[in-house]
């Protein structure tokens, strides 16, 4: 049988990082970097696949024999997520589904990209001796390199590459990254037709525009990286080229506005109306993301579309074009409803931004808002996680998240968690937000316990309260708020919290 060079795997984790929000609730989102990296390596005249487990669906064993079938030269596990964080948690099923390859393909060689991979190479390949191989950025490089050996010999020379040489582990000198100038060559855009785009699906709250239909939906990239330095994001670690952490590597670059459109032309070809435009920051550059607007407005397409900012990156002239192009959910970093709390792990001058005026300019230009919450925060204590939640339910926001704060490793608060010796997860799915083992951060002031458990209650409260359901049933009918109750009687079970209650009735 003759191999062909790679197979990029999205493993399948869904069940144990999202319990049964995974039966329906959960977004499935494409592999964006899997497909990316795919046609970076078809470029080059390679041969290259995908197989995405949880799209498809696929238990390990199922999986493992699909990869067998395949027999690619390289099985390379992409590791990412739905949000830059979710690297970590993914590292589960791509774990267990590594080692179940091993046990029947032992000869086809397990390389891992990925956030976590970049953030920690060394000790992934010490505690999985199913991995072979991991690229320390975010591979491109690396991997085409790498399928030019034989991948026994001259592996010294393929920079960004971690391999095992008998008993010892090398990491060579870093990669270079992608240059923007050499994006449209070199990252020239998603293998759409290689993966099962009928199976992707949005979150709930991002269809209640679109009248709560979830499929079809897609997502892209149109920048990657972010020039921020928020202690608690590990985002830029894939740029990692010299420092240990995310912080030091802040590097902003996109694909010009004229080549990304392409991809919005496929879309609105095939009746594609859920995009995710998955960038760190979109609204940030105006030459990049107002320019992008007005080429969706000269198409006149009618797209649903969610994207990320800043409180401090909207202004309120770019709000007509971004909704007039689709725009239909703007996600706010809005963290914490304290200025000391806030100020401490957030990096510009964030602090000095009226929330409140910014919020309420959103949704005067009919743009609905996704507020981003983090609860436990180093100098949160029970009465600034109740101010920031005061703040949620004031702002009453088409959306909002509620994060417990996680040490996820590449930012630099995990450099903080290990100085300072605070328990971190055990295991990988303890840094899922919404698995059985999450393990979030204490604070100066609070244990990790009393953080997830306020965590948990702001959740229900803010989704259950009248005024929030009235305003989802003005803007977006009934069946919004009954999909939203729905999802209310989804309940979590947590390790730590049900370990504390045991603790308190003995």
């Amino acid at each position: 049988m003759k191999q062909f060079d790679i197979l990029f795997i999205h493993p399948n984790a869904a069940h144990k990082i999202y319990q049964d929000l995974s039966k329906g609730y959960s977004a499935i989102e494409p592999p964006i970097w899997a497909g990316m990296l795919t046609a970076h390596c078809l470029q080059r005249g390679l041969g290259a696949e995908i197989l995405d487990c949880e799209a498809l669906q696929l238990d390990d064993v199922t999986a493992a024999q699909r990869i067998k079938e395949f027999y690619p030269r390289v099985a390379c596990f992409v590791v990412y997520g739905q949000q830059p964080s979710a690297s970590s948690q993914n590292m589960e099923g791509a774990v267990s589904l590594a080692e179940q390859v091993k046990k029947v393909a032992s000869e086809i060689k397990i390389l891992f990209v990925g956030g976590h991979v970049s953030a920690l190479p060394r000790e992934v390949m010490e505690k999985h001796s199913c991995v072979d191989m991991v690229c320390q950025n975010e591979g491109v490089y690396t991997i085409s390199n790498l399928l030019k050996t034989n991948l026994e010999d001259h592996l010294d020379k393929v920079l960004g590459l971690g391999y095992r040489d008998n008993d010892t582990i090398v990491l060579n000198k870093p990669s270079p990254i992608v240059d923007k100038k050499d994006f449209a060559q070199e990252l020239p855009g998603i293998v759409w037709d290689k993966l099962p785009v009928d199976k992707y699906r949005t979150a709930l709250w991002h269809a209640l525009p679109n009248h709560c239909e979830r499929q079809p939906f897609v997502a892209l990239y149109t920048s990657l990286g972010c020039p921020f330095r928020c202690s608690f994001c590990m985002i830029n670690i894939i740029n990692r080229q010299e420092n240990e952490y995310s912080d030091g590597s802040n590097v902003f670059r996109f694909w010009d506005p004229e080549f990304i459109i392409r991809e919005f032309d496929r879309f609105a070809k095939i009746g594609i109306k859920n995009i995710k435009i998955a960038d760190e920051m979109f609204v940030l550059n105006p030459n990049h993301f107002m320019n992008l607007c007005e080429l969706i407005i000269q198409r006149g397409y009618d797209f649903n579309i969610w994207c990320y900012a800043r409180v401090d990156t909207v202004k309120e002239q770019y709000l007509e074009t971004l909704e007039k192009a689709g725009v239909n959910f703007l996600a706010l970093g809005i963290e914490s409803g304290n200025k000391k709390v806030r100020s401490d792990v957030v990096k510009g001058k964030f602090e000095e931004i009226d929330i409140r005026d910014i919020v309420k300019k959103i949704k005067d230009h009919g743009i609905n808002v996704m507020g981003n919450y983090i609860f436990g925060l180093p100098e949160d204590n029970l009465q600034t996680m109740q101010e920031t939640l005061d703040l949620a339910i004031e702002l009453n926001t088409e959306g909002a998240n509620f994060y417990s704060a996680m040490a996820y490793p590449g930012s630099p608060l995990y450099g903080i968690a290990k100085k300072e010796g605070w328990k971190l997860p055990s295991g990988y799915a303890g840094f899922s937000q919404h698995s059985y083992y999450t393990q979030p951060l204490p604070t100066k002031h609070l244990t990790a316990e009393e953080v997830l458990g306020f965590r948990d209650k702001a959740w229900m409260r803010y989704h259950t309260n009248p005024r929030y359901l009235a305003l989802l049933k003005e803007k977006f009918g009934q069946m919004a708020v009954d999909e939203t109750l729905k999802s209310t009687q989804i309940k979590l079970r947590r390790k730590i919290l049900e370990e504390k209650a045991r603790v308190t009735a003995s």
